[in-house]
């Protein structure tokens, strides 16, 4: 949200709000206003002021991950460290930073939550970072949404 959209809106005496289902009425003096909200944006009344909010800040944000390959998982240490076996020769611990928390489902499935998006986003993109896919098997850490463009191996047999 842009630094103006943060600020909350003072409503003068005289004036009648009613936010109901994503559409905001204005009715004073002067005419009568609607106003539609858009998708993710929630407002809400306070001591006669208008606050918008994004939707995500009240359930934070999720980033998934799926880790491809044979032996290739990960499961969780405690509360706040991820061990992988991504191939090497040795297992790699990551720990998550503060405000961030995973959630791995069936060894192969990594989903990250905070409320931070800048520090989700860095996050997954340091797990990524560990092992990114192969573009020619497809193997390593991806993002759930992420589309792997495979490249043709050698060909048997040319000289």
């Amino acid at each position: 949200m842009s630094r103006i959209g943060k600020k909350p809106v003072v409503i003068p005496q005289g004036v009648k709000v009613q936010v109901e289902n994503g559409l905001v009425r204005a009715e004073g003096p002067k005419g009568k206003l609607s106003q539609s909200l858009p998708d993710g944006l929630i407002a809400r009344l306070e001591n006669n002021t208008l606050v918008l909010t994004r939707e995500a800040d009240h359930r934070g944000f999720e980033r998934k991950l799926d880790i491809v390959g044979i032996g290739y998982r990960a499961q969780m240490q405690g509360k706040a460290t991820i061990q992988l076996a991504l191939g090497y020769s040795h297992p790699v611990i990551f720990p998550l930073p503060d405000g961030v928390t995973a959630e791995i489902e069936k060894q192969v499935a990594i989903t990250l939550r905070g409320a931070d998006k800048a520090l989700l986003g860095q996050t997954a993109a340091k797990l990524r970072a560990l092992r990114k896919p192969d573009p020619y098997k497809g193997k390593g850490v991806k993002y759930a949404d992420e589309v792997i463009r495979r490249k043709v191996g050698k060909k048997a047999g040319a000289k």
